[in-house]
């Protein structure tokens, strides 16, 4: 059930009121009502909305309540439909920007958003990584038609922001040369490329950002230059809740066109009479100037946006290809000459990437459907591979990897998902190694093409970028003891929790090697401690028997220490309301 509220006049109680001026006359009661009607219809547009009622949550079990509010000049995207801004507030971290919620959900509204509020009470339940499930559910019931009762929120043009953020959208970021991939005939004039910031706040600490590509095209033209993103591999469309999950990380994202300005299936090289040589792929020095681009942009903002200046890169699938081209160190000119801010680094500080191509000279070792499209497409642009052998290799990131300075890489990615990928990123990863940049694999958190979605495998991602970016802590207040801020952050969770005879400590390593797992009071007393050895990186589980420790009911800490990352987090024993 909804509540709406709204604000009203009373007309029926209006009393006389006196006319402005030199004399002071009485106006009719009858006069006095009409006029405050008429103003009421000028005004009625400038009025804004609430309805309430309940969500279900699965991180919290429960129904939480939520808010919806219109904006008085709602704003619109191509197809009619309201932009939208799903707002979680009142979560179990703390809370980065510095103003009240009314403030900023006041200043959604003056942008055009409709508001969803989603009050979670300060539930303990709501934190990093468990609340990605929750955006994932968000965004399946708008893309799928209906959330909170509505019907018409975009698929596209919708957003889920953590309480205390903002989003600067369509940043220009790059001019577009319509040009270079020829399609369509009708497109002659270059649009701006354009991204999408969710920043913090009025904030007194600063805060990296994660930069992203869009895993298809935006739709070139300007009878279309109001679909950016309106793809069916959107945010929404594809279970991806990393980005909008990382501010309960304590960092920033960002959603970038992507470099291919033209529909995937198409593009062709100048004077080419094949209309699909471009089909299955971006093109240098186009695609890397592009990248550069958006990355110099991003950092020139970021002082104005509360970015502290480290950036890292977040890419899957063709956002994975795009994205890869902000990882390597070597200077190329070509690549380097175009776009905006070009008096600022371009350098990123780590990047996570799932499956994409990133060396041209391989995908002859894998034959399959896409890989395919790529031997079919890439001699019609570039020649033969044997003769041609330098340009090839000078479209993938690999060719920019040089030396150690190259930004350290987790790549991701299934075994069932197709081979030619695993080929791509099993060689990419064996030439970082060998110039000793840092890399780390996630291998099958899921099932065929597809990004991490459940917690633990989003913590390993996520512990990643803490350990690079170093990102403020928003782990919530815990008394008597507290994480070393010289070191960085190990991600960290608990099941169940509430737990009452055993609970199961769920972390990742970076590396393999010694961790130690302490269970200590409020006060930082330490009641129980292990240290053990692991021969591999990745997801680990352990458990401890709270039974044989004989624990009362109550709040304890659970700490883990591991490669000079620390990880902290809460245990509730017993059944308490939280």
């Amino acid at each position: 059930m909804q509540t709406y509220t709204t604000k009203a006049f009373n007309f029926c109680s209006l009393k006389t009121i006196e006319s402005p001026g030199k004399h002071t006359g009485k106006v009719s009661f009858r006069k006095a009502r009409l006029m405050l009607l008429l103003f009421f219809l000028v005004n009625i547009y400038s009025i804004s909305y609430a309805a309430t009622g309940n969500w279900t949550s699965g991180v919290t079990g429960g129904n939480i309540t939520y808010t919806t509010t219109e904006s008085p000049s709602p704003a619109k995207d191509y197809n009619g439909n309201y932009m939208t801004v799903v707002y979680l507030e009142n979560l179990g971290f703390h809370k980065i920007g510095g103003n009240s919620n009314a403030t900023d959900v006041a200043w959604l509204l003056s942008k055009g958003y409709r508001v969803i509020e989603l009050n979670y009470a300060n539930s303990t339940k709501a934190v990093t990584p468990a609340i990605n499930a929750d955006i994932i559910a968000i965004n399946d019931a708008i893309f799928n038609g209906s959330f909170c009762g509505l019907t018409n929120c975009s698929k596209y043009r919708a957003y889920v922001l953590f309480e205390g953020y903002r989003i600067s959208r369509d940043v220009p970021y790059f001019v577009d040369d319509p040009t270079v991939y020829n399609y369509s005939s009708t497109y002659t004039i270059g649009d701006s490329l354009r991204m999408d910031i969710i920043y913090p706040a009025n904030t007194s600490v600063t805060v990296p950002v994660v930069l992203s590509f869009s895993y298809s095209n935006s739709y070139p033209g300007d009878a279309n230059k109001n679909q950016r993103l309106n793809l069916g591999n959107s945010l929404a469309g594809f279970k991806d809740s990393f980005l909008e999950g990382a501010p309960a990380n304590g960092i920033a994202w960002a959603m970038a066109d992507h470099p291919k300005y033209c529909p995937w299936g198409n593009g062709k090289p100048a004077n080419a009479t094949n209309n699909k040589a471009y089909g299955s792929y971006e093109t240098n020095p186009d695609a890397a100037r592009k990248v550069k681009s958006a990355v110099r942009t991003l950092r020139a903002l970021g002082a104005g946006l509360g970015l502290s200046g480290k950036i890292g890169i977040y890419g899957f699938s063709r956002g994975s290809t795009a994205g890869s081209m902000a990882v390597g160190d070597r200077t190329v000119p070509e690549f380097e000459n175009a776009g905006f801010n070009t008096g600022i680094s371009d350098d990123v500080q780590a990047a996570a990437l799932g499956s994409g191509v990133f060396d041209y000279t391989q995908i002859y070792n894998a034959s399959e459907s896409d890989a395919g499209n790529l031997l079919t497409n890439c001699p019609l642009a570039w020649g033969p591979l044997a003769s041609n052998y330098a340009l090839w290799q000078s479209q993938g990131s690999a060719y920019l990897a040089q030396t150690a300075a190259t930004a350290p890489v987790l790549f991701f990615y299934n075994t069932n998902d197709a081979l030619y990928y695993q080929d791509q990123i099993k060689r990419f990863k064996a030439k970082l190694d060998s110039l000793d940049v840092p890399t780390a694999t996630l291998v099958n958190y899921g099932t065929g093409h597809a990004v991490p979605q459940t917690g633990a495998t989003l913590s390993t991602v996520y512990s990643f970028f803490n350990r690079y970016l170093t990102p403020p802590s928003v782990t919530a207040g815990i008394q008597g003891i507290k994480a070393d801020d010289s070191k960085d952050k190990l991600s960290l969770s608990l099941s169940p929790n509430p737990a009452t005879d055993e609970v199961k400590i769920i972390f990742s390593l970076i590396n393999s090697g010694k961790a130690q797992i302490e269970l200590c009071n409020p006060s930082g007393t330490v009641l129980y401690k292990a240290e053990k050895q692991y021969d591999y990186a990745g997801l680990q589980k352990e458990t401890i028997s709270l039974n044989k420790l004989n624990l009362p009911q109550g709040i304890y800490i659970i700490r883990v220490s591991a490669d000079g990352m620390q990880g902290i987090t809460k245990l509730i024993r017993g059944k308490m309301l939280i």
